[in-house]
């Protein structure tokens, strides 16, 4: 039997950790724990320089870009993002991969006994640790062992009290903000754009996309209590160029002169590995915040490092005998942008399996989808996420009624996986996976295990 690698002997550790990212509950959100934890651990985050990454979508993306363009001009830059989809290393490394194992059991020593050997009582209100924040000391733990000068964190959920926001970040970044987690951050925009600009610190520039006027409205306010300078992408990109196909995307960005004298000397131009158009405006956030940050960057750096920049699961091209593409598109807006890519890159009609969080506009989602798909397979979004499978039948039912579109429910995904890729196979027509970040972490598990077909020689992502 093969030994556990230390990551893997960690992440068992922390299944005694209750994991919100699994069951919330709005009670527990606080930063005292964290804040107690960085005390106990002589402040891990003060350790390296930081980029703080909020927003409803995006931030992943952007943060692996902010990351590797650090990286291509020669300063090694830590990168944490959740959720993971194979690997718990997938949360915590830098933009090129995983840290040797030998890093993360190094860090997993000095965290395991301190955190056993806390006190109950001396933490403020008696909270035992929880699973993410636990997860994100770690990172801290091993960005500081690993000598690392930058770090690039993204914020698990919302930002004001989220476990990353115990940093002092060179720059906050904010990607578009949308309806999202309302449960936990606000019923509306302007109150979900106040929980993700609680990251906005003193006097630290802010940088922002595009973004509803009620949301810019708050950002900019909050920046201005703060005293930062606040970028705005609306008033920062001249032009953007984006040109999909299955091989990435073509990008072209020009940005007007950058405040405090610094500019770009031309438009950038690169290839992106992830192809979803959305992607070129994440680039010219992190292409911008990366040159007011570092104004001696040269477009040739900021460039290759666009062009390595790729997380899983954003609209990842996975061969299975047809293409397979996983998106976790979970959003309507976001929906709407997977759809125009998939119609650019896949014209005709596709196989769609879908599922979607109970706490999802369904009844939107639904009819974003339905007019792109001969036949769509709906399911349920995995084991770890709860979906409201009689509302969402109910929705794609009303939406392909008299459409000619045919729909296949079946509640376990493991069943509808397989039955999906056939379906697509026997016609010969792509199938997206979308809906859920959680249905495309399983789907991307069971391609990754070749348990998808017994026919099939496994997938081979596209280049």
């Amino acid at each position: 039997m093969t030994p556990l690698r230390q990551s893997e002997l960690f992440s068992r550790w922390l299944e005694n950790y209750i994991d919100y990212e699994r069951v919330k509950r709005k009670d527990q959100f606080s930063l005292e724990t964290m804040k107690f934890l960085m005390d106990r651990f002589r402040h891990p985050e003060r350790a390296f320089r930081t980029v703080h990454v909020a927003g409803s979508k995006g931030k992943g993306s952007v943060s692996a870009m902010v990351a590797r363009i650090l990286e291509s001009s020669g300063l090694a830059a830590g990168l944490y993002t959740s959720p993971h989809m194979v690997d718990f290393t997938e949360r915590i490394g830098t933009a090129a991969g995983p840290f040797p194992d030998e890093l993360y059991g190094r860090a997993a020593d000095i965290v395991v006994p301190l955190v056993e050997s806390i006190i109950p009582e001396r933490i403020p209100g008696k909270a035992e640790p929880t699973w993410f924040e636990l997860v994100t000391l770690f990172a801290f733990v091993a960005f500081r062992e690993a000598g690392l000068p930058w770090a690039v964190i993204e914020t698990g959920l919302g930002g004001r009290l989220d476990a990353t926001n115990v940093v002092m970040p060179e720059a906050s970044v904010i990607t578009p903000i949308e309806l999202e987690h309302t449960e936990y951050l606000g019923s509306t925009v302007a109150a979900i754009a106040g929980e993700k600009a609680g990251i906005i610190k003193e006097g630290v520039p802010v940088f922002f996309s595009s973004q509803f006027p009620e949301a810019r409205r708050v950002i900019e306010a909050a920046a201005g209590k703060k005293g930062c300078r606040a970028f705005s992408m609306d008033d920062a990109l001249r032009s953007v160029s984006a040109l999909p196909s299955a091989q990435g995307l073509d990008v072209q960005l020009s940005f007007n002169r950058l405040e405090g004298g610094a500019s770009f000397a031309r438009p950038l131009a690169f290839r992106l590995p992830m192809p979803n158009p959305i992607q070129a405006k994440n680039a010219a956030l992190a292409a911008y915040t990366a040159k007011c940050l570092l104004p001696e960057l040269t477009e040739e750096t900021i460039e290759r490092g666009l062009c390595r920049a790729w997380l899983p699961g954003r609209f990842e091209i996975v061969e299975a005998g047809v293409p397979v593409i996983l998106d976790g598109a979970h959003t309507v807006r976001s929906l709407e942008l997977t759809m125009e890519t998939f119609h650019s890159v896949f014209p005709g009609k596709g196989h769609l399996l879908f599922a979607c969080a109970a706490d999802k506009d369904v009844e939107a989602m639904a009819s974003v989808v339905v007019p792109f798909f001969s036949r769509i397979t709906l399911t349920t979004p995995g084991d770890r996420k709860a979906g409201d499978y009689p509302r969402a039948e109910a929705a794609f039912r009303a939406c392909t009624g008299g459409t000619g579109v045919i729909l296949e429910t079946n509640e376990s995904w493991r069943d509808a996986l397989p039955l999906a890729i056939r379906r697509a196979r026997e016609e010969g027509i792509p199938l997206l996976v979308t809906g859920s970040f959680y249905l495309v972490t399983e789907a991307k598990l069971l391609l990754s295990s070749r348990n998808q077909d017994p026919e099939s020689e496994g997938p081979r992502r596209k280049a």
